[in-house]
């Protein structure tokens, strides 16, 4: 008599099956999972969604025209290649409705990650590369720690550096070069 074999899991199935308090994500055929983001991480992203949400989102004192999102479930490959940035944004022209489940399959103009110890190598060595492949525009790297910004345009399939900046700069850089940010107001104030 032969024992029934359960099937393993698919990445997507052991993706869904984390337990809270973890973010996974499938990038290049390889689960990854992290825990909730440290208070320094959580603040420089908040504050940058902020200054964006108003003039890109809204139309407030920008051009508006733009969905910005925190943590977005991309699927560039349904269930097989499952990234989440800390940040997304999709023009509107290219995004007109809203996806009514988590799953969104549209590539963004623009993504950012907000690096962390337990992440930087993640992001910069694994998924900058993923969204250069699926052709992302836009990429923008946050530091919270050593308090820079280092911006990306996709260019003939490789990332170039559009600028790279650091304390209480004041930039203006594109996609996002309609306005000025602090970026002082990006950074969590040591105790």
């Amino acid at each position: 008599m032969h024992a029934l074999i359960k099937p393993r899991p698919s990445l997507y199935e052991q993706l869904e099956a984390l337990p809270e308090g973890l973010t996974g994500e499938i990038i290049d055929g390889q689960l990854y999972t992290q825990p909730r983001p440290a208070w320094p991480h959580v603040v420089t992203a908040s504050g940058l969604g902020y200054e964006l949400i108003g003039p890109f989102q809204r139309g407030r004192g920008g051009p508006g025209g733009w969905w910005i999102v925190d943590e977005p479930e991309l699927h560039l490959i349904r269930d097989a290649e499952v990234d989440v940035p800390d940040l997304a944004g999709w023009r509107r022209e290219r995004m007109i409705k809203h996806p009514p489940v988590h799953r969104i399959e549209v590539v963004p103009d623009w993504v950012c990650e907000v690096l962390s110890l337990s992440t930087e190598s993640k992001d910069r060595k694994v998924k900058m590369p993923i969204y250069a492949k699926f052709r992302v525009p836009y990429a923008w790297l946050l530091d919270p720690i050593a308090h820079t910004l280092e911006a990306y345009a996709l260019e003939a399939g490789a990332w170039r550096e559009i600028g790279r900046f650091a304390g209480a700069a004041q930039v203006s850089v594109a996609p996002f070069d309609a306005v000025t940010i602090n970026l002082a107001d990006l950074w969590a104030a040591s105790a």
